[in-house]
């Protein structure tokens, strides 16, 4: 028996391989088929490419493609929100030539350790729903993989598609499916190989049923039960004494107990009846009764799978309701100190409306972690409770508030700005990436289909244009400066002799006030001549010298770390509070670093909101005094 393929037991009787033919002129994967009103044929040059590894790109399956003839684009299809791999992609060749030679040459060759599968695209999805020629295959040997099974099963006919089904790590599950051309040839296939041996390991095969169909299928024989379970059974009781009991309800075929090792009972068993009503009148009229000292747990039979789906389900609806019961009333309060207990919470967010449950959240030593959760009543109050409280001064440190959200709702949205924003990252030089496809190097997408982003002439004081290229040397931005106006001044250094305070930004030296770096701030990126007198201040804030918005903001974004985006931001906002306070600056920068960054950005933009948090933060300075400050 070949290493590759699953042997067949003598008994089955031989089938002459046919010689492997163009698959040209069908429904399901024409080469070139006509429509019924005489149409000029369409030329199939799309091959789909399945059981890929999640990191695999386009660019790894293009040096593979090329070798087997000239791509024209390939696509790796991805999750709309996370751009996850979904371990597929179309590969797109110029000929239908080259197309045969990729199916035959690299079908179940290794990417990344994973062999792929090779088929034809189907763009008519009703031919892969109807399941014409499908057939299912069980009780396979672990051995088997999709070459073996595509090797055993080509005998019968044209092959479109085959896959052994497989768990999270690569093993096999003991089933797959064939899928033929025609339904004779799965006919064919069903009549020699079901019931016969696959590598000494006799095997189902038969037509594929639909989920919808087996799910009928399964509730029919559910309410047909006759196998019923029981547990909460006394120890001493054994199977003479179960069928004793369940023998007023009908004829018993079995009664079994479920024993330890040492032949000890676990405390439950089962009883089969000879018809159902004897098991529906036993799951009515024992369930919940007293027996030896036990109230029984009597329902119908069921599979481990199916329980574990039952009570998933369960679970889910729960957590749903959970969600929607809390939608919109539930706050995320974070950045507060350490004594800030429950009733604290509790008592500063009283005055915004009725508070249902107040939270500080501990660690395993019990220590405040910093977070915690507010409950109201009604969205209402609670969007009255973001919009007064974001941002207030409590204790020492200015508060974040938001709507409470799941942790996979949060990352979702994190993932998809961050998508939003890497376009405006992007080299010039890269390959032609979309949303759509990866076209090689040497190819362009076809005229008209997405839009080519123009050259601009980006001056000084102007923010990168998602879709546009930025002039060299002006963008993407490097970790920890941003790019200012070519007149504007360097934002000034604190005062050297002035020591930290506690509001200070760790990052930036300790537990000292914010501290700006005039190694960075000095940088000025080169501009061309004309792009020099195209940017004279024409702002107040460029006048001032205080670094553009729009520019921080396309900064910040192009920031990887976060000490890289609070080192901007602190470079933006110096300038700002010494206007306000020079000799607090660098404490009061530090202490509107805790907040949120897109908070912060918000300040550069709202004056009056700065002033005001600027305020807010002397008073705190002032109350706490010098000594304590430091």
């Amino acid at each position: 028996m070949s290493s590759d393929a699953a042997s067949i037991a003598p008994t089955v009787p031989p089938v002459e391989v046919p010689v492997a033919q163009p698959i040209e002129q069908t429904s399901v994967t024409p080469a070139a088929a006509g429509d019924s009103n005489g149409n000029a044929p369409f030329t199939n040059l799309s091959l789909y490419v399945g059981e890929l590894d999640a990191s695999v790109t386009e660019a790894m399956l293009y040096e593979l493609f090329k070798t087997a003839g000239s791509v024209a684009s390939i696509r790796v299809c991805r999750d709309a929100i996370t751009r996850r791999s979904l371990g597929y992609a179309y590969v797109n060749f110029h000929t239908h030539a080259d197309c045969e030679n990729a199916l035959q040459t690299l079908n179940y060759t290794e990417i990344k350790g994973r062999p792929c599968r090779i088929m034809w695209s189907q763009r008519d999805p009703s031919q892969r729903k109807s399941g014409s020629g499908n057939i299912f295959i069980k009780n396979l040997d672990p051995s088997i993989d999709n070459k073996a099974l595509h090797d055993t099963f080509a005998a019968f006919g044209t092959v479109l598609s085959c896959k052994v089904v497989t768990n999270n790590h690569g093993n096999s599950l003991g089933y797959g499916f064939v899928h033929y051309e025609t339904r004779e040839a799965a006919e064919q296939a069903i009549a020699n190989v079901n019931g016969m041996l696959l590598n000494d390991i006799k095997v189902f095969v038969g037509h594929h049923v639909g989920r919808a169909e087996r799910v009928e299928r399964t509730k029919g024989l559910r309410a047909q039960f006759t196998n019923v379970y029981i547990k909460n059974l006394d120890t001493e009781v054994d199977e003479a004494a179960l069928s004793e009991l369940f023998s007023s309800c009908g004829v018993i075929t079995s009664a079994v107990i479920q024993r330890e090792e040492d032949g000890k009972s676990r405390g439950f068993g089962f009883v089969n009846f000879e018809d159902h009503e004897a098991a529906r009148k036993a799951v009515e009229e024992l369930h919940e009764t007293e027996f030896r000292g036990q109230k029984l747990f009597v329902s119908r039979a069921q599979k481990k799978l199916e329980r574990s789906e039952e009570l998933r389900n369960q679970h889910e609806q729960a957590k749903q309701e959970k969600l929607s019961k809390y939608q919109g009333v539930n706050l995320y309060i974070k950045n507060f100190d350490e004594d800030v207990d429950d009733d604290k919470l509790r008592q500063e967010f009283a005055p915004y409306g009725v508070i249902t449950s107040a939270k500080v959240m501990h660690d395993e030593k019990g220590a405040s972690r910093g977070f915690g959760f507010v409950c109201f009543t009604a969205p209402e109050e609670a969007n009255k409770a973001i919009t007064e409280m974001n941002g207030r001064i409590l204790g020492s440190k200015p508060l974040y508030v938001a709507l409470a959200q799941r942790r996979d709702q949060r990352r979702q949205q994190i993932e998809a700005t961050k998508r939003q924003w890497q376009t405006v990252t992007a080299p010039m030089n890269a390959p032609v990436y979309n949303a759509h496809m990866y076209y090689p190097p040497g190819y362009a997408p076809p005229r008209g289909a997405y839009p080519t982003p123009r050259p601009v002439r980006w001056q000084g004081a102007q923010a990168p244009v998602p879709g546009q290229y930025p002039m060299p040397g002006q963008y993407p931005v490097p970790p920890g400066q941003y790019p200012v106006p070519a007149n504007a001044r360097p934002a000034r250094p604190r005062n050297p002799r002035q020591p930290g305070g506690r509001g200070g930004y760790a990052a930036r030296g300790g537990r000292g006030g914010y501290r700006t770096n005039p190694r960075i701030a000095q940088q000025t990126p080169t501009q061309p001549q004309e792009a020099l007198q195209a940017d004279a201040p024409t702002s107040e804030a460029e006048q001032a010298g205080l670094p553009d918005v729009a520019m921080v903001h396309a900064a910040v974004l192009a920031a990887d770390k976060e000490d890289d985006k609070k080192q901007i931001l602190g470079e933006a906002l110096y300038p700002h509070i010494a206007l306000i306070d020079e000799s607090k600056a660098g404490k009061i920068t530090g202490m509107l670093l805790e907040m949120d960054n897109s908070d912060l950005l918000s300040l550069l933009v709202d004056t009056d909101a700065l002033k005001e948090k600027v305020e807010e933060a002397i008073k705190v300075l002032n109350e706490v005094g010098p000594e304590d400050a430091e």
